[in-house]
């Protein structure tokens, strides 16, 4: 039985990327082929592996400025949001906050702690009428901690994807930004189709395995949808490219509540929150290629990207990866992942 050790691996403080390349499209991208040949190519260089019938799947969802200072003194982020006006938030210390607090923002704004949760941090309603205005006045990008940096006012676009468009993630769909709108013309010039799927990133996506029992770890949900539309073209496709492991999920959680496989090949239509936590020995029902960035060790996303290429796979892309000097994380590289030959 696998643990969440197995799935540790060295790697240099050197090699993450803490600043974006100065262009989208600069990135160099490892390619893992479904035998486990590995190749060093570039952002651009896939194009030359798609074929005309493919459907390549994004994550459309926009970051929003989630962090800020509440009371001057604490530093709350959100994660996930309950309603128009109600979030969850990760804050340091947040138990010394008792329910009922009134705490104010830094233009004026107040929100109120509703509740707390060892898992989730705290419940937070916002006593404003426009959540996103407000955050957009008095927060920050949510940068990964390991970028050890603040945000800075280049991140508030470069942080984002081109194509971002629902506001509502934590964190970017980072496989996401290497593309560029003339990339996704070239995409589509090659006979392939791009469908924009939404998952909005939160806690689900990034918190830390905490168990060597993988079976302990609890995913937090994340809010998707694929449309009726969507699942259509994405069903018709020769093969489904996953732009990210955000993308990934949202397929994979479609193709979980398949009920009708004689209707919808890959997917079906799914607008709801999944919690799905992918890992070695997971059958993949929608996705044949994964396009995302390296990832870190012990997380739910190396374990996701193991059971799509193999455990001794991915763990010898990644120290090649790391011999190479790619660049790892949300500003970092890319690679291109083909499913495992079974």
């Amino acid at each position: 039985m696998l643990t969440t050790s197995d799935f540790d691996f060295e790697l240099p403080a050197e090699l993450i990327a803490s600043q974006p390349l100065a262009q989208r499209d600069a990135s160099r991208m490892l390619v893992v082929a479904s035998d486990g040949t590995i190749l060093d190519k570039h952002i651009r260089n896939f194009l030359d592996f798609l074929r005309p019938g493919d459907v390549v799947v994004m994550n459309n969802s926009r970051v929003i400025p989630a962090r800020f200072m509440a009371d001057g003194k604490h530093e709350i982020t959100l994660h996930t949001a309950v309603d128009d006006k109600t979030w969850w938030g990760l804050c340091k210390k947040f138990n010394k906050i008792p329910d009922g607090s009134i705490l104010t923002l830094d233009d004026g704004s107040q929100i109120q702690v509703l509740a707390h949760d060892d898992d989730s941090g705290l419940k937070l309603k916002f006593l404003c009428d426009d959540v996103f205005a407000v955050l957009d006045q008095v927060g920050k990008m949510p940068l990964p901690p390991y970028m050890k940096r603040d945000a800075q006012d280049f991140d508030r676009e470069r942080y984002q994807t081109v194509y971002s468009s629902p506001l509502g993630s934590m964190a970017a769909p980072t496989a996401g930004l290497h593309f560029t709108n003339e990339l996704l013309d070239e995409i589509r010039a090659r006979g392939a189709q791009i469908v924009n799927v939404t998952l909005h990133v939160g806690a689900g996506t990034w918190l830390p395995v905490k168990t060597e029992d993988l079976s302990m770890h609890k995913m937090h949900s994340e809010w998707c949808c694929i449309t009726s539309a969507q699942a259509d073209i994405i069903n018709n496709a020769k093969r489904v490219i996953a732009v990210g492991t955000t993308s990934m999920r949202t397929l994979e959680s479609a193709a979980m509540h398949n009920s009708d496989s004689g209707k919808y090949r890959r997917v079906t239509p799914f607008c709801q929150s999944t919690n799905i936590f992918i890992t070695p020995g997971y059958k993949f029902r929608a996705v044949d290629v994964l396009l995302t960035n390296f990832h870190l060790p012990k997380s739910t996303l190396f374990m996701l990207v193991s059971a799509f290429s193999g455990l001794p796979e991915m763990k010898s892309a990644y120290k090649h990866a790391v011999d190479e000097k790619y660049r790892f994380f949300s500003y970092g590289d890319c690679c291109l992942l083909f499913k495992k030959e079974e």
